[in-house]
């Protein structure tokens, strides 16, 4: 909880929707509140000293920061339980403008940010604003607006002027790539004695199995989303419906909004079906590995698709969990008894098409290999294998995924890496990222330089003694 990490012992709304609004909006602070001096404390600064009254300190292109932006930085860092000890105004100020200049830019190159993905947006941002503090019109307050409808105005341009910069930081760093030789050349420039050290890892693989779900229970699903199709036809809102019935954690406190490509991750029936649809229409109930779906397309610009989808899922029986476990559990007495070997298990046997045709062997998400950092590890993936031995098989585990989906699942190690210092063949993977990295900082680096030069750019008063890591003066 949030006011648990702040150690509050009485509730003020007050600091409650400050700490809310800088939770969600990072670096895009408002220009236009001034944060009570009891709410935030001004550092120690050796740039800039002495008592302001709050005004434009800069202006980057169509964009200001006033003095009281850097104010709400800080209180954002310590609301996120950080610490401004070691940040100066100065330093605050410049990731102030950077974040302009991203979003300068981004109208510059016809970066378009849609009103749904906004109205979307602000739908998810004001729902915890509201359960944090109980009433709209104390958001409405406390931001000195005369109507919620106002107060929506103000609160979409800060939106929008956070998503502009957050897209064109992705542009930038999606043009970046590198080549097996420019990693070849990152990891020699490396002296031996400041190599990284790699943590302990392992290689994981599972064999699910899924429960038999019904034809009368999915027929209920499907009756039930051609219910709630009808009603949209009819004219009720379709994002309504999402918040009221989807089981998307993903997307249904936002009217189960979602903007993709045929490029972006998508399954490939959810894909077939969002880009077969016209502006406005709305699809019959399909399935996926997730359940059953329907998708409205509200708006297609080029190869891009703005929708709202709702996913409703077949209930589960318990006599079909129980069919589960059953050949589960037989499917480890194979193995156990080497009548087959697990990765045979898992190619034949397996539910899960993802792992399947790999033998069962797990991808990390967040690196995109085969190995799990044992210090990074999901703490209920970490739970499950810690205690195997090699070559052991987990007893059947009933898993429940982020959907409420049910599966029954056997999981084993099949690779150990102990702790050790990078070795190029064996690490290849997490030196490429770091080498990407680095050319993704210094890309970032060069478009500063060059969009500085180009834009209009202003800093007033004691803040043009500040040491900046950018040219911002352009001296």
């Amino acid at each position: 909880m949030l006011l648990k990490k702040l150690q509050l012992k009485t509730i003020d709304y007050k600091l409650v929707l400050t700490m809310c609004f800088l939770l969600f909006f990072s670096s895009m602070v408002s220009a236009q509140e001034i944060i009570p001096d009891a709410v935030a404390q001004k550092p120690a600064e050796p740039h800039v000293g002495g008592q302001k009254i709050d005004g434009i300190i800069a202006t980057v292109g169509d964009y200001i920061v006033l003095d009281s932006d850097i104010d709400k930085g800080f209180l954002e860092i310590t609301a996120q339980g950080g610490s401004v000890k070691d940040i100066t105004r100065c330093q605050m100020l410049g990731k102030l403008l950077e974040d302009k200049l991203y979003a300068h830019q981004a109208i510059q190159d016809s970066i378009i940010v849609s009103d749904a993905e906004i109205r979307g947006m602000m739908e998810d941002r004001l729902n915890y604003m509201v359960k944090q503090v109980g009433d709209i019109n104390k958001v409405v307050e406390y931001y000195k607006k005369s109507s919620v409808e106002e107060f929506k105005t103000y609160f979409a341009d800060i939106l929008k002027e956070q998503k502009l910069a957050s897209e064109m930081r992705d542009k930038i760093v999606k043009e970046v790539e590198i080549t097996p030789e420019e990693v070849r050349n990152f990891f020699k420039k490396i002296p031996k004695d400041e190599l990284p050290t790699f943590g302990a890892e392992m290689e994981v693989a599972q064999i699910v199995v899924e429960p038999k779900v019904s034809k009368e229970d999915k027929q209920k699903v499907i009756d039930r989303l051609n219910a709630i199709r009808q009603d949209v036809i009819d004219g009720s809102s379709f994002a309504t419906k999402a918040v009221l019935y989807s089981q998307d954690p993903g997307s249904s406190s936002n009217g189960g909004y979602y903007k993709m490509t045929r490029k972006t991750p998508f399954l490939k029936e959810f894909k077939d079906v969002a880009f077969s649809l016209q502006e406005g229409e709305i699809s019959k109930p399909f399935e996926t590995i997730y359940g059953f779906h329907i998708i409205m397309v509200e708006k297609i610009k080029g190869q891009e698709v703005e929708l709202r989808h709702i996913l409703i899922s077949p209930t589960v029986s318990e006599d079909a969990l129980k069919e589960a476990k059953e050949r589960i559990t037989n499917i480890r007495n194979k193995i156990v008894n080497k009548e087959i070997s697990f990765a045979d298990a898992a190619r034949t046997e397996s539910d899960e098409k993802e792992t399947r045709a790999n033998g069962g062997t797990l991808i990390n998400p967040n690196t995109q290999d085969t190995r799990f950092e044992l210090t990074k590890m999901d703490p209920q993936l970490y739970g499950q294998v810690s205690n195997l031995k090699d070559n052991e098989i987990s007893q059947p585990l009933l898993n429940v995924d982020d959907k409420g989906k049910k599966t029954y699942k056997i999981i084993t190690v099949t690779n150990r890496i102990n702790e050790h210092t990078a070795d190029y063949a064996l690490d290849y993977t997490k030196i490429k990222d770091l080498a990407l990295k680095e050319k993704q900082i210094n890309a970032i680096a060069k478009w500063f330089d060059a969009k500085i030069k180009d834009t209009y750019i202003k800093i007033v008063g004691e803040y043009r003694d500040c040491a900046f890591a950018n040219n911002w003066l352009k001296k």
